[in-house]
């Protein structure tokens, strides 16, 4: 049997369980909420989310990407939100090797060269800077001067603010 099989169980036993409530897609707390992908990193549990109170964005690293602004775009211009907070990680594997290397090991490999930057990094705080600068700089954000960006520490599951 495999995870999605598992999983798909899984969601027969959850669903057993769900209000049929019906949800407006706006957030209720107006905040949209990027992180990265990490396993270890359950956004709705460490921030103490309910189902319809944010927009949660993840991929690998947390960082701000061009479709992360095309998410973003439509959740404040469509769904209201008005807040970003960008969430990265200690011990991140983005940190870990060297995009540059990995997209050239790719296209080894495949023939092409991916199209798209693998977004890896050295310093935490520079990378969570840059994000920043990203959704600030964005001409298409309604709300660009209310974006916050932190670390959470996998070891003690606090977060810190970046400045």
């Amino acid at each position: 049997m495999s995870a999605i099989d598992d999983l798909l169980r899984n969601n027969i036993t959850t669903a057993k369980d769900h209000s049929g409530q019906a949800l407006p897609a706006a957030p209720r707390r107006k905040v949209a909420v990027v992180a990265c992908m990490d396993a270890r990193m359950d956004i709705p549990r460490l921030l103490g989310l309910e189902p319809g109170d944010a927009h949660v964005m993840r991929n690998a690293g947390g960082v701000v990407t061009d479709d992360v602004i095309r998410s973003l775009v439509v959740s404040q211009r469509k769904l209201g939100t008005q807040e970003i907070m960008l969430i990265q990680h200690t011990r991140c594997g983005m940190a870990s090797f060297d995009g540059t290397a990995f997209a050239s090991e790719i296209e080894v490999e495949t023939g092409e060269r991916p199209p798209f930057s693998m977004e890896t990094f050295t310093d935490l705080e520079a990378n969570l800077r840059l994000s920043i600068d990203r959704v600030k700089s964005s001409p298409w954000l309604l709300h660009r001067d209310a974006v916050r960006a932190f670390v959470y520490d996998v070891d003690s599951g606090r977060l810190r603010e970046v400045s």
